[in-house]
């Protein structure tokens, strides 16, 4: 029984991107191998996702926004190759949100802390505060680089 369980789970694993769905974090990027060589690719709503070409066998999958979608790829001679259905859901690490009046702010967590991690509909402060850290360590970077 051991042994026909992983089987089917290496099997599962390997399968081409036409033959079963494919889930995405958002944010976080996924590789996907096509069974032959594509040249076209449509993406049902591009809100969710977003595919990047590495050449004519691999792509890119971006989560961009929570829900569900598909891919088709088309051969050179316009037939389908792959038609996946893409699933966009929730990063599984461990988050924290902190929400005081209209502001909000969420943290990414570990089992040793937690660290500010700016999403979409956070208070602005938080933004503003991202965003004067890499630019001061871009800064330090840029002038280290130099000397």
């Amino acid at each position: 029984m051991r042994r026909t369980l992983l089987v089917a789970l290496i099997l599962g694993s390997a399968m081409p991107a036409s033959a079963a769905g494919v889930s995405v974090a958002m944010d976080e990027v996924r590789t996907i191998t096509f069974p032959k060589t594509v040249s076209t690719i449509y993406v049902g709503n591009p809100a969710v996702a977003d595919i990047n070409m590495i050449d004519s066998r691999h792509a890119f999958i971006l989560g961009k926004g929570y829900g569900n979608t598909n891919m088709v790829a088309l051969d050179k001679d316009g037939k389908q190759v792959s038609n996946t259905h893409i699933n966009v859901s929730a990063r599984q690490d461990t988050s924290l949100t902190l929400q005081r009046g209209a502001s909000r702010v969420t943290y990414s967590c570990t089992a040793a802390h937690c660290e500010v991690t700016p999403q979409p509909g956070d208070g602005k402060d938080v933004f503003d505060a991202a965003n004067g850290q890499i630019a001061a360590h871009s800064a330090t970077a840029k002038t280290a680089a130099n000397n």
